[in-house]
């Protein structure tokens, strides 16, 4: 047939280290499908992200804050003008005279107790007050509450 003294490697067996990392990735890309394909194994990213959205709503429910809570406090009140120099003054001014935004020392459209202006510096106001909840936090929110209402008095 073909005896030409020239090694052949047509009947060669493949080594047995590459025969097991073959094996070895068709067992992992068999479990990986059946692990991760919402159609098997019922596993869904989306699942988890509800949940965690849900819970994050449990939480923020329950850590209701107390508006007056820095009210008439020195300190509270010398960190609540700090942060609202930083992020407030730009649109209410320096001494909340109003610019952009409204004269916080009068009374305010959506009401100027301080559970109400908590909830327009949280939750956002109609036309232009962007929400703050998530870039200061339930406390630095109640300490510029606490240095409004000290203007105001």
């Amino acid at each position: 047939m073909n005896d030409s003294g020239i090694p052949q490697e047509g009947h060669n067996k493949i080594p047995k280290g590459w025969m097991a990392f073959f094996v070895g990735m068709i067992a992992f890309v068999l479990w990986y499908v059946a692990s991760f394909t919402p159609a098997i194994s019922g596993w869904s990213f989306y699942k988890l992200y509800e949940a965690e959205m849900k819970a994050g709503e449990k939480a923020a429910a329950s850590a209701t804050a107390d508006p007056g809570k820095y009210i008439g406090k020195a300190d509270a009140i010398a960190e609540g003008k700090t942060e609202y120099e930083t992020t407030c003054a730009a649109c209410h001014m320096a001494d909340a005279s109003g610019g952009i935004g409204p004269n916080l020392k009068v009374a305010l459209k959506y009401g100027a107790s301080p559970d109400k202006i908590f909830e327009s510096v949280t939750q956002g106001r109609p036309n232009g007050m962007p929400p703050f909840q998530q870039q200061l936090g339930n406390d630095k929110i109640l300490k510029v509450v606490a240095f409004i209402e000290s203007l105001r008095r």
